[in-house]
């Protein structure tokens, strides 16, 4: 059994009845997105808490080596992709783990929301389609679909209608933006509704993104 993520956490209201667990992306740590949850604009009456996991620092293959918090190892941009699927399957048990948790702190799985940006996208997407109980939603953002071979096999029928918001910068040089489309289409082939936007931005988030993301939210955790 591996061991729980170290996390960081913000509630925006007293005994929060849904939760988003979200996130962060290669490098970077629990903080980092942090700051957007009063940019998201939640209506006073709805009490959420924001669960930011740190990823376990790991060796990463594209950067030489370096020691960084990823969810899993990255071999190259260029070329045929060969995929970390150890390490992608280790960071989805972790994540299972945390949403175990909330459910633990009286958050159904139907409160629960599962988010990313760039590499914890790709994992709330492995993550949260493979889930056993219907979840409120899945927001992906800067991202792509890993282990897209397997999911049609490993899809959780739970998860076939769960509310899907995939957004992705036009400029982005670390993920293109037909990559990410890619995915989409995959995922809508599959069946599932997703909610696509694109925004004149590179590998980031931007204030009309977040106002997206604070109205999606807002829908799925029925405010």
């Amino acid at each position: 059994m591996s061991e729980r993520l170290e996390t960081v956490e913000v509630e925006t209201g007293r005994a929060p009845g849904a939760a988003v667990v979200w996130l962060h992306g290669l490098g970077a740590d629990g903080h980092d997105f942090e700051p957007v949850v009063p940019e998201l604009a939640l209506p006073p009456d709805l009490a959420v808490r924001f669960v930011f996991p740190h990823a376990p620092p790991q060796p990463v293959t594209l950067n030489g080596g370096m020691v960084m918090r990823a969810w899993y190892d990255v071999y190259g941009l260029d070329g045929p992709r060969r995929e970390d699927e150890a390490g992608i399957r280790a960071s989805q048990a972790r994540v299972e783990a945390l949403l175990a948790r909330e459910k633990a702190r009286g958050v159904p799985a139907g409160r629960l929301v599962l988010a990313g940006f760039s590499q914890g996208g790709a994992i709330a997407l492995q993550t949260g389609l493979r889930h056993p109980e219907r979840l409120a939603g899945v927001l992906a953002i800067s991202c792509y679909l890993p282990l897209a071979r397997t999911l049609a096999a490993e899809a959780h029928p739970a998860n076939r209608d769960v509310p899907l918001f995939m957004a992705h910068g036009a400029w982005d040089p670390v993920i293109p933006l037909a990559r990410a489309a890619r995915s989409r289409d995959l995922l809508a082939g599959l069946g599932y509704r997703v909610a696509w936007r694109e925004y004149p931005m590179p590998h980031a988030v931007c204030p009309e993104e977040l106002g997206d993301i604070g109205a999606w939210l807002r829908a799925v955790l029925r405010a």
